[in-house]
């Protein structure tokens, strides 16, 4: 397993670095405005940039995509695999659920379907632990956690099935 380093850089944005099978470290810095350098070092010397390339927030998601999707959402998916009888799935809000224009509270989720509602994606924007008056809109993504079949009922009753 690949260890994963983060560092904090103040005013700056985070540094994340690891040193691959063949000598070198490679490290993206997430500036605060969105850019990524992604850079390359020699393991015994990890202040010496050997090569870096700077890109737009954009420009990151394409080479991310490129090369496989996100390493933190597979591992969330490893690690909710391992936990039997927990699920968690991220859920479209379609523009026909019943539920898009109305509050978190109102699809009373939890007592409907025994899974809750811990997140909500508006585009880039991350909504953690919504409360129950959270305006839920169309194309809001739902962070739904519960038991595998409680998960599926949540997806039913936010697509209006």
């Amino acid at each position: 397993m690949v260890l994963l380093e983060e560092t904090k850089l103040p005013g700056v944005g985070v540094r994340h670095d690891f040193e691959t099978k063949y000598g070198k470290r490679v490290g993206v810095i997430t500036h605060r405005d969105g850019r990524r350098e992604i850079y390359v070092t020699r393991a015994d010397d990890p202040d010496a940039c050997g090569q870096s390339i700077t890109l737009s927030e954009e420009e990151a998601e394409v080479v991310a995509d490129l090369l496989g999707g996100s390493t933190i959402t597979r591992r969330l998916d490893s690690m909710t695999q391992h936990v039997e009888g927990l699920a968690m799935d991220w859920l479209a809000m379609p523009p026909s659920s019943p539920f898009a224009g109305l509050t978190l509270g109102d699809t009373d989720m939890r007592s409907r379907t025994g899974a809750s509602i811990v997140a909500v994606m508006r585009g880039t924007q991350a909504f953690p632990a919504p409360d129950p008056q959270f305006l839920l809109q169309a194309g809001d993504t739902v962070v739904v956690v519960g038991t595998p079949e409680g998960v599926l009922a949540a997806s039913r009753l936010l697509g209006g099935a």
